[in-house]
């Protein structure tokens, strides 16, 4: 079985993506960042050194920290599928990085988001 695209994808070329998505909005840089350590553990350090380092998906997320053990809790559509029902880990934690930042755009609290 061949791996979705996604994966071989570098990290660091989608990010501008969720930033433009966030500040179109209305959103920032840093509540993205917030948002990305959040779901991952990764230090602003960490996180900086990822996207230099252009790490593909399935790194950034095999490498990440600490998942955040509170992200089972988020639940929704994303690109017509529930997250919730997404059997691939490694797809399962892009597509709830995914539904994260469309919260942000849609100008969700921050403190809900968080699943604060």
């Amino acid at each position: 079985m061949t791996k979705h695209k996604i994966y071989t994808t570098s990290f660091a070329s989608v990010y501008p993506h969720y930033v433009k998505k966030a500040e179109k909005k209305g959103r920032t840089k840093i509540e993205v960042d917030e948002i990305i350590r959040w779901l991952t553990g990764y230090s602003e350090e960490g996180l900086e050194t990822q996207m230099k380092n252009e790490i593909d998906f399935e790194t950034f997320f095999a490498e990440a920290p600490q998942l955040n053990p509170s992200r089972t809790l988020i639940k929704g559509v994303i690109c017509g599928v529930r997250v919730e029902d997404i059997e691939e880990p490694t797809m399962q934690e892009i597509r709830y990085l995914d539904k994260l930042i469309d919260e942000l755009a849609k100008g969700k609290a921050m403190e809900k988001i968080l699943r604060g």
